[in-house]
């Protein structure tokens, strides 16, 4: 096996924690990290050899000593082969309604907090001539969509920044694969942030009929050990991303009118 060293954030739930069974049952080493210790415990009891799995929890917000933590991550199985960045927090509000600590805070995480841990990792992926990072952006992340906006706008900044990365890092065998989900069943819309920073508490009808996690996961597995570059994972919401490229006018009247929770 080529790659055989995992790292994923945002393991202890939702499509992390599904992405670590999938890789853990294909006999790669997880390094698992989120901000909750003890629901990563979880996890790493409910594997199947819990001595492949390392637990290196931490906040995303909190970057100023990422380049211990990747150390650490590297020193856990002597090397790191992939880092999957899927740690992040949803939104559902308004923009007129959002204070801007919350877009900042959306930020903080969901882009700052992801390209911090990325640079970290990345002098050991140069080093080794070998790294791939994959990316779980969002299908809003390739379009805006209502009740959406930072959000939308943290996971758009993270395309033109690992766009970048692939490219002045191509020589070095570092590989990038941007992971856009649709609806998948997960928590992300309970603890998406509202316009005054409280929790939303509740499950878009939308998510609560969407892919399974473990669905997600196995598309999301197959397209980082393929190498793809993108991949959209859901259901007939991918659609909205070739409408957009071709028939720009037609999507925007179309997302105007969108039940988007």
């Amino acid at each position: 096996m080529k790659e055989n060293v995992v790292w994923i954030t945002g393991a202890s739930s939702g499509i992390g924690e599904a992405l670590v069974y999938q890789f853990e049952k294909s006999n790669y080493k997880v390094i698992i990290s989120s901000r909750k210790k003890e629901g990563l415990e979880l996890v790493k009891a409910k594997t199947k050899n819990p001595n492949n799995i390392f637990v290196l929890p931490f906040d995303l917000s909190k970057n100023e000593s990422f380049d211990t933590l990747a150390s650490e991550a590297i020193a856990a199985f002597g090397h790191v082969d992939i880092l999957i960045n899927n740690g992040g927090i949803s939104q559902r509000s308004l923009a007129i309604d959002t204070k801007l600590e919350v877009d900042r805070k959306i930020m903080e995480v969901n882009y700052f907090g992801t390209i911090a841990l990325s640079k970290a990792i990345l002098p050991h992926f140069i080093s080794r001539k070998k790294g791939h990072f994959g990316v779980v952006s969002s299908l809003v992340g390739k379009f805006g969509s209502p009740y959406r906006s930072s959000y939308a706008g943290a996971k758009h900044a993270l395309h033109g920044f690992f766009d970048s990365l692939r490219a002045e890092n191509y020589k070095e065998n570092i590989k990038v694969t941007m992971i856009c989900p649709g609806f998948i069943k997960t928590n992300v819309s309970m603890n998406a942030l509202t316009g005054d920073g409280s929790p939303l508490n509740e499950m878009d009808a939308a998510q609560d009929k969407g892919m399974t996690p473990e669905a997600c996961a196995k598309a999301i597995k197959k397209g980082i050990e393929t190498g793809k570059l993108e991949i959209l994972i859901g259901g007939k919401e991918t659609i909205a991303v070739y409408i957009k490229r071709l028939f720009p006018k037609i999507f925007a009247k179309i997302i105007q009118k969108a039940k988007v929770r």
